[in-house]
């Protein structure tokens, strides 16, 4: 018991020690920009230095590309508008807080909470967050855009931390992308990325999407109770014992505005007319779906999940939002008069203004990083030096774990990555006997394992704003260090659930 408690001591130390070191940084703002200068004097070194690498593929020499050469100047002053109006996360959060904010400002969400927490058992919370967020990977950026913020909702409606609701969905559906119990989007990318790679061997080789599901299956169960067990006794201990004067812990200690400024917000008629109003506009959306020609579907493939339908499933709970909150305002007096949800909406867009700056800088740093080549260069020599290691098979597929888990922290884009690493890999594991499904699944768990700690991931800086919401003073040394217990468990049992199949010998998917 008493060597327990001491490894407990020291792994919070540990992450305090994280937390103190990552908050030396500036502001989150200042260190995209203090980045954006670095990119600059990288791509110029790097350009200067003839930095070159030849893709695996096309047999085209990358060389890096300098930002202050005169095609990197003309790039700098003709796409910078482009960079951030065409910023994955941009988009979808605006129009998302649209529909949030009114549900919000109604008193909607309030009331779901509280309702959702009196029928939820409090010891199973982490778990369900948890697996809720492997399972909103269906619903592309939504998992991102609305669930993790509402997650911290539930958890401060249920007297836990908020930043815990935050960690643990983030946990979810970012740490958990490449788990999951229904084939999505992503299987279909990946698979295809992976077939042509092995095409270069074999011609007539199939990579189905379903090549990984019983692992995938398999992961989905290990993510939820290792990211539950972290939640409950690492992640939210560590933030009970380093609390923020300013964060919302507990709602029996925080005056909720709301309550104080609509009449009764938690209406259960209201609450049901709400409720009734999505689930009506639910199964009209399921309805028009449901023919093979509904213009919903692909339009070749009649296909559900590269349709218009999931493309753009963020304008759909978005407007799922804003009925209820709709509804809900109308029925509670909150919303008598247009005036009434027009100010709502202004005011959700006020608190959405320091986001908005920090995204024009890290819209900036993603977009030269990649014109700069500095990506792919880096990709490509990292699979050559793990080519040239000689280990065993199974060797290689952890080796090809880290080093997809290391460049993730520099290449957000799980398709991208896989893009440049899959003709590396695929081929040469199959000349040492190693299917090339293997060699994607270890590419999608190291993929995975540190989405949720590196800055450079486009939605990691959308995270940072939704926890300052609870907490203002949080910066990026206290958002890491609560991610990273996540990371370290993911990684460890991934590649141990990994050896174990490998061992046994089972079949990864159909």
């Amino acid at each position: 018991m008493e060597t327990q408690l001491n490894k407990t001591v020291w792994f919070m130390r540990l992450l305090n020690g994280v937390q103190e070191l990552g908050n030396r940084l500036p502001h989150p703002t200042a260190l995209f920009f203090y980045l954006c200068l670095l990119m600059l004097l990288t791509s110029f070194l790097a350009h200067a230095l003839g930095v070159t690498v030849t893709h695996p593929n096309t047999n085209e020499i990358i060389l890096a590309n300098s930002l202050l050469s005169s095609d990197g100047l003309r790039y700098l002053l003709t796409h910078s508008i482009q960079n951030f109006t065409q910023f994955a996360p941009l988009g979808a959060v605006l129009v998302a807080m649209l529909g949030i904010g009114l549900a919000d400002r109604s008193g909607f969400l309030n009331a779901l909470m509280r309702a959702t927490v009196q029928h939820t058992r409090t010891g199973w919370l982490s778990y369900g967050v948890v697996c809720g967020g492997v399972l909103s990977n269906l619903a592309a950026d939504a998992g991102y855009v609305v669930y993790i913020p509402l997650c911290a909702m539930v958890f401060l409606g249920a007297g836990r931390h908020p930043l815990a609701g935050i960690a643990a969905a983030f946990a979810g559906v970012s740490g958990g992308y490449s788990a999951n119990l229904i084939v999505g989007p992503a299987d279909v990318i990946l698979s295809g990325l992976t077939q042509e790679a092995g095409r270069l061997l074999t011609p007539d080789l199939v990579v189905l999407p379903t090549n990984n599901y019983w692992f995938l299956c398999a992961s989905t169960v290990l993510i939820v109770f290792i990211g539950g067990f972290i939640t409950d006794y690492l992640v939210e201990p560590f933030l009970r014992s380093t609390p923020s004067p300013l964060a919302q812990v507990n709602t029996k200690t925080n005056t909720n505005t709301k309550e104080t400024t609509h009449p009764d917000p938690t209406s259960s008629r209201a609450l049901r007319l709400a409720l009734g109003s999505v689930a009506l506009y639910g199964l009209c959306i399921a309805l028009a779906a449901w023919p093979q020609n509904s213009p919903l579907r692909h339009p070749d493939t009649h296909n559900l999940l590269q349709s218009p339908l999931i493309s753009g499933i963020v304008i759909v709970i978005a407007v799922g939002f804003a009925i209820a909150g709709m509804v809900y305002g109308r029925s509670t007096g909150v919303f008598r008069h247009s005036a009434d949800w027009v100010e709502a909406l202004e005011s959700t867009f006020k608190q959405l203004a320091s986001y908005l700056v920090l995204m024009f800088f890290a819209a900036q740093f993603v977009a030269w990083f990649n014109w700069s080549q500095l990506g792919p260069i880096l990709a490509i020599q990292g699979a050559r030096q793990l080519a040239a290691t000689g280990i065993p098979p199974v060797g290689l597929l952890i080796g090809v774990v880290l080093i997809t888990a290391i460049l993730n922290l520099f290449i957000g884009s799980a398709s991208a990555k896989w893009a440049l690493l899959a003709p590396i890999f695929v081929p040469l594991l199959m000349q040492l006997g190693i299917d090339p499904n293997w060699t994607q699944i270890a590419y999608r768990v190291g993929d995975s394992s540190t989405n949720i700690i590196t800055p450079l991931m486009p939605y990691f800086a959308l995270v940072l704003g939704f926890a300052q919401q609870h907490d203002p003073q949080i910066q990026f040394g206290r958002l890491i260090a609560m991610m990273l217990p996540y990371t370290l468990g993911f990684l460890l049992l991934w590649i141990a659930l990994l050896i174990t199949w490998w061992i046994f010998g089972l079949p990864l998917g159909v």
